[in-house]
């Protein structure tokens, strides 16, 4: 994306039509939601949750995640050119962002993230973004849990009828009037790990998890 392009559609004007453009195109997604209450329970109880995916299957989830707006939850997206547009339309949807990522700003981000989690008790992460490589859990989301004693819930998105990009994530984006399935998994717990060799384990089991819910 050229920069001249990169200015114009993050100019605030433009960011707000795709934004409602988004809002439109998903809502002819014929949404189902399972396995929602028992984290939502969590968050209401003043314990912390931190909800995952795959950079692939985020998109399906964006009109429903609108209606967690008021618990006021926060969201790392980087700071790249396709990052801009992203944080513009998460922004709108009601999410706190932090702008940061593994290969920019990540310490600070994490930093920021602990901060928000800790006082919100709701957050999102992405695992593998924003470049991936597709299907591996980077190292961000086990040192968010630890510090802020959060579960992770992860959470898939499927459709019936889809488009796959010839991206590096084979990005998902269901068709028009497709059945989207939106599903949390069960809790995953963080307990506090001291070293590398308790830290690594963790992080792969998180991984093996996620796998089983995606299509690379």
């Amino acid at each position: 994306m050229s920069k001249k392009i990169r200015t114009v559609l993050t100019a605030p004007p433009i960011l707000a039509v795709i934004y409602r453009l988004v809002r439109l195109y998903a809502a002819t997604f014929r949404l189902t939601v399972e396995n929602e209450r028992f984290w939502l329970e969590r968050v209401q109880s003043g314990k912390a949750v931190i909800l995952c995916c795959w950079h692939q299957q985020f998109f399906a989830a964006i009109r429903h995640f609108r209606n967690y707006r008021s618990h006021r939850p926060s969201l790392m997206i980087s700071r790249s050119a396709d990052g801009e547009l992203i944080a513009g339309i998460a922004t709108r949807t009601g999410w706190d962002i932090v702008r940061g990522s593994s290969s920019r700003r990540g310490r600070e981000a994490l930093v920021e993230m602990v901060a928000k989690l800790r006082q919100t008790k709701l957050a999102a992460h992405i695992v593998d973004g924003p470049r991936g490589p597709a299907g591996t859990v980077k190292a961000g989301i086990i040192r968010l849990a630890e510090q802020t004693e959060a579960v992770i819930v992860p959470f898939y998105t499927t459709a019936d009828r889809a488009w796959y990009f010839k991206s590096w994530d084979r990005f998902m984006l269901p068709r028009p009037f497709a059945r989207v399935t939106l599903r949390f998994g069960d809790a995953f717990p963080v307990y506090e790990t001291d070293t590398a060799e308790g830290f690594e384990p963790l992080r792969r089991k998180l991984e093996g998890i996620m796998l089983q819910g995606t299509r690379l």
